[in-house]
């Protein structure tokens, strides 16, 4: 039979590279794992992986092993740690995954009531996923995603919080300033800074600048919203964020905002969960929480 010790196996050396590593990993003897793994072999009359050179290289039957364990395991994962909050007698554990980056400062103004309403759940903030945060969601990594890009799957529900609008910010001093609107062409010469993502995750790419065939003059990333304020503020380029920062954020500081075209790029912000555990209580109170609060 196949159980949690092989596909747990099997997912610590898909991660780790190596035997050793997995079992350091696992708490267990590198020959006790060896072991185990040969005896799956024996017992299915199948091979997982093949030594090449110092490395293992997944065999067709291994590959599959692996994507059960990475849809299985973390369901069992969740499931005991619910079973572990029953015992403890907390009523559960809340972990939001984010993939909007300016929201921080926004989930920290949502977080601050929720602990206090909800003490006995263990609430957690990732922004690291092994997929996206979608999958992350459906991987059962996670238990709620705060997403801008929601996508439409039966499994997964949707509800969106608020809507905001991207806008260009740049130094009150620089030529575009005076503009309440600015085009593609007219990023050419710019240098655009953007939170660490993939270009087809940026919108200021993907529904803006490659459209019109465009790209500015240099990209680079940064890691904070504050740092990237900062590096407009010096006149050390531009950057797009959502509007509502502005009045948050960069209240005061020398900086205007313009309009993406004519008509903007409009956007919002979406909370996933997995359908039917929306009515969960204290996932329930989160989603109430961030209705009434808004932005």
């Amino acid at each position: 039979m196949i159980d949690r010790q092989h596909l747990a196996i099997l997912r610590e050396v898909s991660r780790r590279g190596s035997v050793t590593a997995a079992a350091e990993k696992l708490n267990v003897t590198q020959s006790a794992l060896s072991h185990t793994i040969a005896k799956f072999e024996e017992r299915h009359g199948i091979k997982i992986w093949m030594k090449t050179g110092r490395g293992l290289r997944l065999t067709q039957a291994g590959e599959y092993l692996l994507s059960v364990a990475e849809r299985v395991l973390p369901q069992m994962e969740h499931a005991q740690r619910v079973l572990m909050d029953f015992a403890l007698g907390r009523r559960g554990a809340l972990r939001v995954g984010m993939e909007c980056h300016p929201c921080q400062r926004w989930l920290t103004r949502i977080a601050t009531p929720y602990l206090t309403q909800w003490p006995d759940v263990d609430f957690d903030v990732r922004t690291a996923f092994r997929f996206d945060g979608v999958e992350a969601l459906l991987g059962y990594e996670i238990d709620l995603l705060i997403t801008p890009d929601p996508v439409e799957t039966p499994e997964l529900l949707f509800t969106s919080v608020f809507d905001y609008e991207l806008v260009l910010m740049v130094h009150e001093a620089h030529p575009l300033a005076g503009r309440a609107s600015v085009e593609p062409q007219d990023l050419l010469d710019e240098e655009l800074i953007t939170v660490p993502v993939t270009l087809e995750r940026l919108d200021i790419y993907t529904r803006f600048l490659v459209p019109a065939n465009c790209r500015p003059r240099q990209h680079r990333t940064a890691e904070t919203i504050d740092l990237m304020l900062q590096l407009v503020c010096a006149g050390r380029g531009v950057t797009v964020l959502p509007d509502w920062l502005l009045q948050e954020d960069a209240s005061g500081l020398p900086i205007r905002a313009l309009r993406l075209g004519d008509s903007g790029i409009q956007k919002s912000i979406n909370l996933g969960v997995r359908r039917g555990e929306e009515t969960t209580s204290y996932i329930d109170g989160f989603l109430r929480l961030t209705r009434e609060m808004g932005r």
